[in-house]
């Protein structure tokens, strides 16, 4: 059956290896999919009945226990009762007691603080133990399908097969042919204040669901040794939490957009907590703050008042001119009539998204701070700590007009990188410095040690975002749209695009094709991980990359 029924439930060490974990995929995301579409049809009905029987299904019971288990880049991290990992035995064992849905206490989660990029407040995080988390990837995978089926066209952050990208996208295609007033803001502290109640009445949900989400709610929190139990949010750092934030702030957009006139109406950009407004009126959009205002109170959340502004994206207002969102800077610029469209009579303008001077800073920052950290480590080393944080960077930045950027960077890493070569050898004349680590290749001279060679920014070429669909879903089924757009991620590595379009989207070890949510490891066929040739790699999920190495082991 659909739901894993018959399957015989191993009861040896050895048996989490051995699942049939290739069928189990295809029986959860069969259900899935028939729950998309039933909520598509609006049988509201069937997708509780669909619900209902995926929470009592083997399959993805054993599923939710090895996201959370072995998948999850976070697994490691223990919750109040101090379990980090669980042995084959023990996954067997918590995947047959997540069938006990009415009986099931949840508890406390542990409050871990972590820094905010660039500034000096710190994020708290709830982290809940393995069983919760395991119990909570179970009802996120029967939430999001139905959920899916309802999002707004616009709504992008915490969502399978979107991304940033595709959020800058949508901006720049609303202001590309006319300026607009924008709204940017920000909703403060967003997990933290979410009115429980109104919550759990817009899920309607089956009642053991609408259980379990409120417990979750209203589990204590640990914090420095005090238990502290919270009236309002949903934690950060649960599996569940992101879908529930999306969930309280489904029909933001829709709200907004009733509000402004029908003629011209207004466009409304979201990702997670941070959203843009978009019109061509300056009433209107102050209108539409307000209105945002009084919807984000019945949630109870509110704007935060220093990330909120109105701007143009063409003329000055306030003394600023276009906006920065998700780290990118979205402006418009005065430009000849012989260069693009005229606005209005006068001369024409061009739309730029760039990398923001915020971005640009807080990269220059790191890179600043690794090589200081590298001072007396070798050159091999200090390679092997940049190349992530250069290719992450550029690959991030490789949608926009950033070429500029890359070479300005290259530039200043290499002045960095200078001063580091003359600091380790104070004694020696700087041209000795120069030929000791850098070395010609390809026509040009590289920072290398002669086997490992320093990524270039500006190495990175520009290529340009497809939007994602509004009424596109990783669960209806178009296995042809999502493979060519998996391929196509802005923030994937070069070699794992093509080795995705050479597999043609298939794992080669279990033969399942990749999913937007997966985690894309690059296995290597002789053990080599310095033989890159293309014929020496191949790319595996996560969990079968593990598996792969684990049968090597034995």
């Amino acid at each position: 059956m659909a739901g894993g029924v018959g399957i015989q439930r191993p009861q040896h060490t050895e048996g989490w290896q051995t699942l049939p974990w290739k069928q189990f995929r295809r029986n959860v995301y069969r259900l899935q999919q028939r729950i998309y579409q039933a909520m598509r049809r609006g049988d509201r009905k069937r997708v509780h009945s669909l619900q209902r029987l995926l929470l009592h299904s083997w399959s993805a019971r054993c599923l939710a226990v090895k996201q959370v288990t072995q998948d999850n880049r976070g697994k490691r991290t223990p919750g109040v009762d101090g379990v980090a990992s669980l042995t084959p035995k023990q996954r067997l064992t918590l995947a047959k007691r997540l069938c006990s849905l009415r009986g099931w206490t949840v508890d406390a989660v542990r409050r871990v603080y972590i820094p905010k990029p660039g500034k000096t407040e710190r994020r708290g995080l709830g982290i809940p133990t393995m069983r919760d988390r395991a119990m909570q990837a179970l009802v996120k995978m029967t939430l999001e399908p139905e959920w899916e089926a309802q999002f707004e066209a616009n709504s992008y952050g915490f969502r399978p097969g979107r991304s940033a990208h595709d959020a800058i996208e949508a901006i720049f295609n609303f202001i590309r042919l006319k300026p607009k007033y924008v709204l940017d803001a920000d909703i403060e502290k967003c997990f933290d204040r979410i009115n429980h109640d109104v919550l759990l009445k817009k899920l309607n949900t089956i009642e053991p669901i609408t259980r379990l989400v409120r417990d979750w709610l209203k589990a204590g929190i640990m914090d420095g040794g005090q238990l502290l139990f919270p009236e309002a949010g949903t934690p950060q750092g649960g599996v569940i939490s992101p879908l529930l934030a999306n969930i309280a702030l489904h029909g933001f957009e829709e709200a907004l957009v009733d509000a402004g006139p029908q003629k011209h109406k207004p466009a409304v950009v979201r990702y997670a907590d941070d959203f843009v407004v978009l019109h061509e009126d300056l009433k209107t959009l102050t209108k539409l703050k307000e209105r945002a205002e009084v919807w984000l109170a019945e949630m109870g959340l509110q704007l935060k008042l220093s990330k909120t502004r109105i701007t143009h994206t063409l003329n000055e207002y306030q003394g600023d001119v276009g906006f920065d969102f998700l780290g990118f800077n979205i402006r418009q610029h005065w430009v000849g009539k012989y260069h693009t469209r005229t606005f209005r009579g006068r001369a024409g303008f061009k739309t730029l998204v760039k990398p923001s001077r915020t971005s640009l800073k807080r990269h220059l920052h790191r890179m600043r701070c690794v090589i200081r950290q590298y001072r007396g480590a070798p050159q091999a080393a200090l390679i092997a700590a940049l190349n992530p944080i250069v290719r992450g960077w550029s690959l991030y930045y490789r949608s926009c007009v950033a070429k500029r950027d890359f070479s300005r960077l290259y530039h200043q890493v290499s002045h960095m990188l200078y001063q580091w070569a003359t600091w380790r050898h104070s004694h020696k004349p700087p041209g000795w410095c120069y030929r000791r680590y850098w070395q010609r290749q390809r026509g040009r001279m590289d920072f290398t040690d002669g086997t490992s060679t320093l990524a270039r920014h500006c190495d990175t070429p520009i290529i340009r975002h497809v939007k994602v669909r509004g009424d596109k879903s990783p669960y209806d089924g178009d296995w042809l749209y999502w493979g060519q757009r998996l391929g196509q991620d802005p923030t994937k590595p070069t070699r794992v695009t093509r080795l995705l379009k050479w597999q043609k989207s298939r794992c080669t070890h279990c033969g399942l094709r990749f999913m937007a949510s997966d985690l894309l490891e690059v296995h290597h066929r002789d053990g080599n991980r310095t033989n890159n040739r293309y014929a020496n790699l191949m790319l595996l999920h996560g969990h079968c990359h593990n598996q792969v190495h684990g049968k090597r082991c034995q």
